[in-house]
């Protein structure tokens, strides 16, 4: 237990650096007070009148423009790109279809950014920083594999819950993954691959869960969360953490001590770790090591363009036309990615140790953690009037990567080259933070031209943006034959999202003076969310077991048909079919 708890400190102090990055970057002044109470409210003050920003479609196309840049409600306080400023301002009235088209790719390409940020990058440093920590497997799995597989949810309700008046994006794409993943992605599993479920592990999971989403209930019935409750989310995801930890280990003292009263010439099955093991010894050999010795007598100057070639012509020539078209679309972003995030893979000999590029990450990296902050605001930022923070960098960052090239050579790794996923996971969550800070203004944007709230747009784009990757990786292990590790993965990401997704989020408002953050739920949506997502789970609870744990194609169609229920129930409601009377 004593190593248990050591690897929870780890973790907590993990989130904790990374919640002091979001805190640093995301650092914007108070907006309208209508949403957070303030510390110490503003008296005196002439205050600019607040009107709702979906109002600007409303009046004629010569006032629109004047409208967003003086209206506080339509002012983007993150990001690098004013949206709204840019459709009422810089196209003409006329061509707000195609400003809507143009947004609509940026929107698409953003999410494909999140994407291949979180898997190329976040997730193998997020590896690595586990393994050097020597965490077990139970504890990474549902701390920094689960971190991994959800941070542009994470990120993206982090950005969200920092300006009142996007909060009900995060409320919904949170509460719309949870409904989206547990009917369509669970469905979609069971409709591919009929299997029987683990019964433990999807019980312990699906009360949690169910748990979660009350706490939230409770917390938007309330109508604010404050530090007390933003840290009860927090030690509600530790001790689910410790539940899976003292299940694993219950499990596997009990299989050790049946193997005890085995037959001596029964043939044991190998565990997970030691199939592993075999399988890596007898597929140790792959067609690279035809290519070491002439890899060992590369050049500098080839090892660093091979390393920033994100395209090998081995697998371009064996792949399809249309993932050929994907990557020429994923290129540049990848390209940059290479540049500005270095990557440790512990499963490599040499830990993907790549001298010159390595060099130049110690100079390009620190360069764009200080032009990410704050959207670039402390990066131009000059010392004593004269010197920029960015030259600074430079120069500190130029001195370190001359001495690491001198004092390292091309074919054997530092001896603190695991450092470099401390960068890569810092460099790579600053990447996934101002890409979900533009989904966000992008999506508040969006709402604005079509008069949308923001809950019915976090339940449908963002959590679609967020949850198609997962959805895709869950359906392919489900077609490759594992479909229960698919299910369970469907439960033990969506926990991790809305319990430190929103446990973050408002820990992140109360530390820069609030006292408290306020939940004004966006209408009847909401409500009807919250229920939709609780009734899935019970309704899970309570079918799962009477089909006992076997899950088959009429389970996943009910689902699905759910899922599909339950959004032309939230679509109507949004345009105010469905509506509460007036008494």
């Amino acid at each position: 237990m004593a190593g248990g708890l050591l690897n929870q400190y780890w973790v907590l102090s993990l989130l904790y650096v990374l919640l002091m990055v979001e805190t640093v970057s995301g650092a914007r002044s108070p907006a309208t007070g209508a949403y957070i109470s303030p510390q110490f409210p503003a008296s005196g003050v002439n205050l600019i009148p607040v009107v709702d920003c979906r109002e600007v479609c409303g009046l004629n196309a010569s006032d629109r423009c004047g409208f967003i840049r003086t209206n506080p409600d339509c002012r983007s306080d993150g990001g690098y790109l004013d949206y709204l400023e840019g459709i009422f301002c810089h196209f003409p009235p006329s061509l707000l279809p195609l400003a809507i088209t143009l947004y609509a790719f940026w929107l698409l390409y953003l999410f494909l950014i999140l994407g291949v940020t979180a898997a190329k990058f976040f997730c193998p440093n997020l590896s690595a920083i586990s393994t050097t920590l020597k965490l077990s497997h139970n504890v990474a799995g549902v701390t920094f594999l689960a971190f991994g597989n959800g941070a542009p949810d994470i990120f993206s309700a982090m950005v969200a819950f920092s300006d009142p008046r996007t909060a009900g994006l995060a409320l919904g794409a949170l509460f719309g993954a949870g409904v989206l993943v547990t009917t369509v992605v669970a469905g979609g599993i069971a409709i591919l691959r009929p299997f029987t479920v683990a019964s433990r592990p999807f019980l312990r999971d699906i009360i949690f869960y169910m748990v979660a989403v009350f706490l939230t209930f409770t917390a938007l019935y309330r109508g604010k969360v404050t530090l007390a409750w933003a840290l009860g989310y927090l030690g509600f995801y530790v001790f689910y953490v410790v539940t899976v930890v003292l299940c694993t280990w219950i499990y596997q003292w009990q299989q050790r001590r049946s193997l005890v009263y085995s037959m001596p010439a029964t043939p044991e099955m190998l565990s997970d770790s030691e199939e592993d093991l075999v399988s890596s010894h007898t597929s140790s050999y792959d067609y690279s090591e035809e290519y070491r010795l002439l890899l060992d007598h590369e050049t500098t100057a080839q090892i660093l363009l091979r390393a920033l070639n994100p395209l090998d012509s081995r697998t371009w020539r064996n792949k399809s036309v249309y993932w050929r078209a994907l990557k020429l679309f994923k290129l540049p972003v990848e390209f940059l990615l290479l540049l500005t995030v270095p990557v440790v893979d512990p499963d490599k000999d040499d830990g993907n140790w790549k001298r010159p590029l390595n060099c130049l990450h110690l100079v390009i990296s620190p360069l764009f953690l200080v032009l990410t902050l704050q959207s670039g605001a402390y990066g131009v930022y000059e010392i004593g009037g004269l010197f920029p923070v960015w030259a600074v960098v430079v120069i500190a960052g130029t001195a370190l990567a001359a001495v690491t090239f001198f004092a390292t050579s091309n074919s054997e790794p530092p001896r603190l080259h695991w450092l470099f996923a401390f960068l890569g996971f810092l460099t790579s969550a600053l990447w996934i933070n101002a890409a979900a800070t533009e989904v966000v203004n992008i999506l508040r944007s969006l709402g604005v031209v079509f008069r949308l709230s923001n809950t019915v747009l976090g339940l449908t784009l963002m959590a679609w943006g967020n949850s198609i990757g997962d959805a895709f990786s869950d359906f392919t292990l489900a077609r490759q034959g594992y479909p229960r590790m698919a299910f369970s993965a469907c439960f033990g990401g969506i926990i991790f999202n809305i319990l430190v997704g929103v446990g973050l989020g408002c820990l992140l408002q109360i530390s820069r003076g609030h006292a408290e953050v306020k939940l004004e739920p966006d209408g009847l949506l909401v409500w009807v969310l919250a229920g939709t997502l609780g009734l899935s789970l019970v309704c899970s609870l309570v079918s799962v077991p009477l089909q006992c744990f076997q899950l088959n194609k009429v389970y996943g169609c009910c689902l699905l048909l759910f899922y599909l229920t339950f959004l032309v129930v939230a679509l109507l409601t949004e345009f105010g079919v469905i509506h509460l009377k007036s008494v």
